[in-house]
C-alpha cells in the first residue's frame, strides 16, 4: 500500500531573528539571531553581583521580541511554542497574552498557543527575562535565549509528547528485538499506527498498531548496534492512520543498543565491556559564551573524541539537543546530569527553594529529551549534594532514583558524591541550619577551598570511616556509585561492597593515570571523568597558577576562566591532556611541553586542579639563558632530550615514571627533540622549534568551506607566526578582524586566563601569540573573506568558500517511495 502523500506531518518553524534590549537601556533594540547569550553584552567588573562565579559578568533583565506569521499549511494544527532553555526566569507572551513561564535554563518548556494566535497576519512573541539576581549557579550561566526556540505545528491527531519509546530488548549479530511503544494524542477508535525502521535508506523492519496506545514489536535482522566506536543510526518513521489515510508522521534517528552494569562485568554496551574515558564539561562554548551553536557543539565532541575521550559528563545540568545530536552522530557516551543542588542552597540565588515542588517536572523533561538517544547511557541525579550525608537526603535520593527508574528502566542511575564533602557534613554536629527562608550546609565551594589547600590530604580523609559512613546509604539508593575525588577508596570499597559498581565522576587531572590504573585493575570500576575536558567561563581562577606565595581559591577581576580544561577556550589541547593520553595508551610519540619562560624563577601558587602550566612550544623570544623546565609525556621506556643536536640527558619514562620525564636546561633558540626508547632502541621522536624574528599575522581555518545555511560556523585561528608556521609565545599584538561576504563575526578572543576585552568586539590582543575568530554564516552564496589587521605585524586575509546547504540524506520523499511502507 502506498502511503497517503497528503499526510499532515508536523512542521517546525525556527524562530531565529529577534529584537533584543536590556532593561533600562535607552538605545534602540538590537537585532540578533539565536542562539544568543545576553550576559556577554553585560558589563564586567569587580563589583559584579555574581562575582567570581559568573566570571565577573553582571546579570540583567532583558526583553526579546519577534514576529511570526502562520503558514497556510499549518491551518487546523496545534501550535506548540517550544523553548529548549532560557537562562533566567522568563515570562512568555503571544500578542500580549501571557502564556506561561520558563523557570529553568536547562529544561524544555512547551506552550500550546492556538488561542492566542491570529491567522493570516504577524504575531508578536515576547520573552521577558529576569536574570539580574546573581550568582544563580556556581559557574558562568549566560543569560537569555541561549538555546533554540521553535514553533511546532502539529496535527490534532499525532503522537503525544514523549509518545515514542524505543527499547532494544535483545541484540545479537543475527537479530535485534526492539519494542516501539507508541501513544497517540487525541486517539479515536479509528486511529492506528504503522512503524518502519530504515537502515541507510532501506526498510529493514515494519510493524502496526491497531489502537491509539500500545507496543509494536520489531525484529531487525543482522542489526548494527550503536556504540561510540561505531555510532550507527537507523531512521524510525511512524505514521498515524485515521479513516484510511495518514494524518501525521513522525521521524526520528535512533540507535539499537543494550546496557547492563554490574560489579563483575562492569559496564556492557551490546554485551561488550566498555571502560569510560570521560571528560566533565560545562555548557558554555568559551568565546561564544553560553550560546548553544550546533556547529560549536559538534566541534567540541569531534575534538574530544579525536583526543581519546569516549564519554562526557554534563556538569552539572541537562545537556541541550545540539550537543546530544553530536554525541549520537559522532559517537560519544553520555552521562546526563540532572542538577547541582537539591533543597540546600549552594549559591545566593539558586533555585533550591523550589526544587522539591518542581523536580518531577524537570525530571520528566530530561527523560523525554534523552529517552531514545543511544548516546545517553546513564543519568546522574545530583552532584555533590550535601544532603546525602543526612537521613532526609538519603530518603530523597531513593525517591528520585526510583522515579527515574520507573520512567526509564533501561538506563542505570548514578549520584556524584564528594566523599570529602560528605565527611565534612557528617562530622558537623549541626549539619545544616534552617531558617524560614534558608537552608545551608557546607557545600561544593567550601569543599573545593579545603581541597585546594590540603591537596593530597583529601585522599586520607576519603579513606576515613566517616567518609564511608556518610556516603554508603546514598550510594545504596543508586545503581552506580559516583565518586568525586574518591580514588583512595576504590580498592577497599571493591572488597567491602562486592556488589557496588564504582564510577569516578570527577578526578583531578594529575590523578588520571592512577584512576585509569584502577579502572584496569578492578572490574567494578567502570570508568573515570576528569575535571575538566574543556575550559569554561566562571568559577574564575580556581585552577590558574598565579604569581606569588598565597592566593584564594577564586581569583579577582579580570580573571575570566576557571583553568582546568584539557582543551582551552580556543579548542587547543593543553599539556595536561598528554598525561591522560599516555595513561590510556593513546600517545603515539613523545609530547614535549615547556613551562613559560617569562615565569622562569618566579614563585607561583599552584592549584590542585591543574597538573601543569607548561605549553607545547620552544619559542620564547628574549629568554636565552633562562632556566627552562621541560616536561616530556611518553609511554616509552626512556626519553632522551636533544637540544640543537646536543644530548641533554636520558631519563626513565612510561608507566614506571608515571608517564612524565622532567628536564632542566638553559634556554637557547633552535630545535628541541625528544626521542623515545624501548628495549634500548629508538622507536619514536617529536620536535619543537623556535620561531624566527620574521613574524606576521597568519590565518588558518579549521574547515575548507562554510555551509550557507545561516547557521554554520567557521573557526579561524589567528597567530603571530614565522614563514614556517611557528608561533611566538612572548610577542603579542592587537588584531582587528573584519568579515565580508555572507558571514558575520560572532566571537573573537583568546585563551587568556584574564582579560578586560569583550568576545563580541572585532579587536583582541593575542595571548601567547594566538587568538580565535568565529564566523557565522548569514546565508547566501559566494565566499566569506576574513581579514586580520595589525599595526605591527601586517595584514592577513583568508577566503572561505560558502557552499549550499546539502540536502539531507534522510529526505521524507525518499522514505515515502519505499515499497515496504504499509
Amino acid at each position: 500500500m502506498t502511503p497517503n502523500r497528503s499526510a499532515s506531518s508536523a512542521t517546525v518553524h525556527a524562530l531565529i531573528n529577534w529584537e533584543f534590549e536590556a532593561a533600562g537601556d535607552q538605545a534602540d533594540p538590537s537585532r540578533i539571531r539565536l542562539p544568543h547569550d545576553a550576559m556577554l553584552t553585560a558589563e564586567r567588573g569587580d563589583d559584579a553581583a555574581g562575582g567570581a562565579d559568573t566570571a565577573w559578568f553582571a546579570g540583567g533583565d532583558y526583553v526579546y521580541r519577534t514576529t511570526w506569521t502562520p503558514d497556510s499549511v499549518d491551518t487546523g494544527k496545534d501550535l506548540i511554542l517550544r523553548f529548549e532553555g532560557v537562562q533566567g526566569d522568563s515570562t512568555i507572551y503571544v500578542n500580549d497574552a501571557r502564556v506561561g513561564m520558563v523557570r529553568s535554563g536547562y529544561s524544555e518548556f512547551d506552550f500550546l498557543i492556538n488561542e492566542h494566535v491570529v491567522w493570516g497576519g504577524p504575531n508578536e512573541i515576547r520573552v521577558e527575562v529576569a536574570h539580574s539576581a546573581q550568582p544563580a549557579e556556581r559557574w558562568y550561566p549566560g543569560s537569555g535565549l541561549f538555546r533554540p526556540v521553535q514553533i511546532i505545528a502539529q496535527p490534532a491527531v499525532r503522537l503525544s509528547h514523549d509518545g515514542v519509546r524505543v527499547r532494544t530488548r535483545a541484540l545479537t549479530n543475527l537479530r535485534a528485538d526492539v519494542d516501539i511503544d507508541v501513544q497517540i494524542h487525541n486517539a479515536a477508535q479509528t486511529v492506528s499506527a504503522s512503524v518502519t525502521l530504515f537502515a541507510e535508506g532501506q526498510a529493514v523492519a515494519t510493524g502496526v498498531l491497531d489502537s491509539g496506545h500500545g507496543t509494536i514489536p520489531l525484529r531487525v535482522p543482522r542489526p548494527r548496534g550503536w556504540t561510540a566506536e561505531d555510532p550507527f543510526l537507523y531512521d524510525l518513521v511512524i505514521d498515524v492512520h485515521q479513516d484510511g489515510g495518514v494524518v501525521s508522521r513522525h521521524t526520528e534517528r535512533v540507535g539499537l543498543r543494550t546496557i547492563t552494569v554490574d560489579a563483575t562485568s562492569g559496564l556492557r554496551i551490546n554485551g561488550r565491556t566498555v571502560q569510560l574515558r570521560g571528560a566533565c564539561i560545562h555548557h558554555d562554548n568559551g568565546l561564544l559564551g553560553a550560546a548553544s551553536h550546533r556547529a560549536a557543539e559538534f566541534r567540541r565532541i569531534r575534538l574530544l573524541k579525536a583526543a581519546g575521550f569516549n564519554a562526557i559528563r554534563s556538569a552539572h545540568h541537562p545537556m541541550g539537543r545540539h550537543l546530544l545530536d553530536a554525541c549520537d552522530e559522532l559517537g560519544m557516551y553520555v552521562l546526563d546530569e540532572f542538577v547541582d543542588y537539591w533543597y540546600v542552597r549552594k549559591t545566593a540565588f539558586d533555585h533550591s527553594a523550589r526544587f522539591l515542588p518542581t523536580w518531577r517536572e524537570d525530571a520528566d523533561a530530561l527523560i523525554a529529551k534523552d529517552r531514545n538517544r543511544p548516546s545517553v547511557v546513564m543519568y546522574a541525579i545530583g552532584n555533590e549534594i550535601p544532603e546525602t550525608a543526612t537521613p532526609e537526603g538519603v530518603s530523597l535520593a531513593r525517591e528520585i532514583a526510583d522515579y527515574f527508574r520507573a520512567a526509564d528502566p533501561d538506563r542505570p542511575i548514578t549520584l556524584a558524591i564528594n566523599l570529602f564533602l560528605n565527611a565534612m557534613v557528617s562530622l558537623n554536629a549541626s549539619p545544616y541550619k534552617e531558617r524560614e527562608d534558608d537552608k545551608s550546609m557546607a557545600g561544593s565551594t567550601e569543599a573545593n577551598v579545603m581541597v585546594n589547600h590540603i591537596g593530597k590530604l583529601m585522599h586520607f580523609v576519603a579513606r576515613l570511616p566517616a567518609a564511608d559512613k556518610a556516603s554508603r546509604d546514598a550510594f545504596a539508593a543508586v545503581d552506580v556509585a559516583g565518586y568525586n575525588y574518591g580514588l583512595a577508596r576504590y580498592r577497599k570499597d571493591s572488597r567491602k561492597y562486592p556488589d557496588r559498581v564504582i564510577l569516578g565522576t570527577e578526578t583531578l587531572p594529575g590523578d588520571v593515570a592512577w584512576a585509569w590504573e584502577q579502572v584496569q585493575k578492578y572490574p567494578a570500576v567502570i570508568g573515570d571523568f576528569v575535571w575538566t575536558g574543556w575550559e569554561y567561563l566562571g568559577e574564575v581562577g580556581v585552577s590558574v597558577w598565579v604569581p606569588g606565595k598565597r592566593a584564594g581559591l577564586s581569583k579577582p577581576y579580570p580573571y575570566i576562566i576557571s583553568g582546568p580544561g584539557m582543551f582551552d577556550l580556543e579548542g587547543r589541547p593543553d599539556a595536561s591532556l598528554r598525561l591522560a593520553q599516555a595513561a590510556w595508551g593513546r600517545l603515539e610519540s613523545p609530547a614535549i611541553a615547556v613551562r613559560p619562560l617569562d615565569r622562569s624563577g618566579i614563585p607561583y601558587v599552584r592549584s590542585a586542579w591543574r597538573v601543569t602550566d607548561a605549553v607545547e612550544s620552544w619559542s620564547w623570544a628574549g629568554s636565552s639563558g633562562k632556566s627552562a623546565e621541560i616536561e616530556v609525556y611518553s609511554t616509552d621506556d626512556e626519553i632522551e632530550l636533544v637540544l640543537n643536536g646536543r644530548s641533554i640527558g636520558r631519563k626513565a619514562a612510561g608507566k614506571r615514571a608515571k608517564y612524565l620525564s622532567r628536564f632542566k636546561v638553559p634556554y637557547e633558540p633552535g630545535t628541541l627533540t625528544a626521542i623515545g626508547y624501548r628495549a634500548g632502541k629508538p622507536v619514536s621522536r617529536s620536535q619543537l622549534r623556535s620561531a624566527s624574528a620574521e613574524l606576521a599575522v597568519t590565518l588558518t581555518a579549521e574547515s575548507d568551506t562554510l555551509v550557507g545555511d545561516g547557521d554554520d560556523l567557521a573557526f579561524v585561528h589567528v597567530a603571530l607566526s614565522d614563514p614556517s608556521g611557528e608561533t611566538e609565545m612572548l610577542v603579542d599584538d592587537t588584531i582587528r578582524v573584519d568579515v565580508s561576504g555572507p558571514g558575520e563575526l560572532v566571537g573573537f578572543g583568546t585563551a587568556a586566563p584574564k582579560t578586560e576585552e569583550s568576545f563580541l568586539a572585532p579587536s583582541a590582543t593575542t595571548y601567547r601569540g594566538r587568538a580565535l575568530a568565529i564566523i557565522r554564516s548569514t546565508g547566501g552564496e559566494g565566499a566569506v573573506v576574513v581579514t586580520a589587521r595589525s599595526a605591527v605585524h601586517g595584514v592577513a586575509t583568508i577566503e572561505i568558500p560558502v557552499v549550499a546547504a546539502a540536502e539531507s540524506e534522510h529526505r521524507p520523499d525518499e522514505i515515502l517511495e519505499s515499497p515496504l511502507l504499509p
